[in-house]
């Protein structure tokens, strides 16, 4: 069964068409790649699915039932999270206060109540030996790699055990070796039966790690293949609209 399936998604702003009946679905355990020029409806989907907008028509449906997310939350109940490219930490904190930055553990009774600094640093700790990240929860965010970034990101997200990852171009502007890891950190989502849908424009990252590529161009959906049956070249095609469809 698919994790997530949408039916004939539609958007429009105004007299813009941004998405134009588009289907789209994932399973537990696969990795996808998002793929198209800028402007093709690709942050667009995202934000359906993340709950940031809503669709103009059609439906959205989770493990087989029908879903209707009026906002990121609503999402996230459902077990989906997001990654933006600008990962939104704050640089000023450690890595264990941006894991948990707005859910904050804390003890007391009314108005007076402490942070749990020891036991969400234990929790950071663990989340990133899962991920098998070199990165410490009391690392300032402002002295980290691109590559420590997108662990405390990837961190957070799982704070809430969530079934669906999505991923806003986690690989852009890091090192060959960052590279590495946040492509090793996706292959060890999807290991744990963890849905990810990777949006990026490095041809190279979506071949080596995702399943399925699905291509969007002007905001209609013109391919969704195995990426075993494609190639870095016919991707390319459908991008820019040398092939028009497959």
């Amino acid at each position: 069964m698919n994790y997530l399936s949408m039916k004939n998604i539609t958007k429009h702003f105004g007299a813009i068409s941004a998405l134009q009946g588009v289907d789209f679905n994932i399973k537990a355990g696969e990795v996808v790649g998002l793929m198209g020029d800028n402007g093709a409806g690709k942050s667009t989907l995202m934000k359906i699915i993340a709950g940031n907008l809503r669709p103009s028509t059609g439906e959205i449906s989770v493990q087989g039932k029908q879903a209707v997310f009026s906002n990121p939350l609503d999402a996230r109940r459902l077990g989906i999270e997001i990654v933006y490219q600008d990962l939104a930490l704050c640089d000023n904190l450690t890595a264990a206060a941006n894991v948990f930055l707005g859910r904050e553990l804390r003890s007391g009774f009314g108005i007076i109540h402490r942070l749990k600094h020891a036991a969400m640093n234990e929790r950071s700790a663990e989340l990133f030996k899962e991920l098998k990240s070199e990165t410490r929860p009391k690392d300032l965010v402002e002295r980290m790699s691109g590559g420590q970034r997108q662990a405390v990101a990837l961190a957070r997200t799982r704070l809430s055990d969530p079934k669906l990852v999505l991923l806003d171009e986690p690989t852009a502007a890091i090192s060959v070796r960052q590279v590495a890891e946040v492509l090793a950190r996706i292959a060890q989502l999807r290991n744990t039966g963890h849905a990810v849908i990777l949006v990026s424009h490095r041809m190279g990252d979506v071949f080596e790690v995702c399943d399925r590529v699905v291509v969007l161009r002007r905001g209609r959906k013109i391919a969704d293949k195995p990426i075993r049956q494609s190639s870095p070249e016919e991707v390319t095609g459908l991008i820019t609209g040398a092939i028009e469809a497959v």
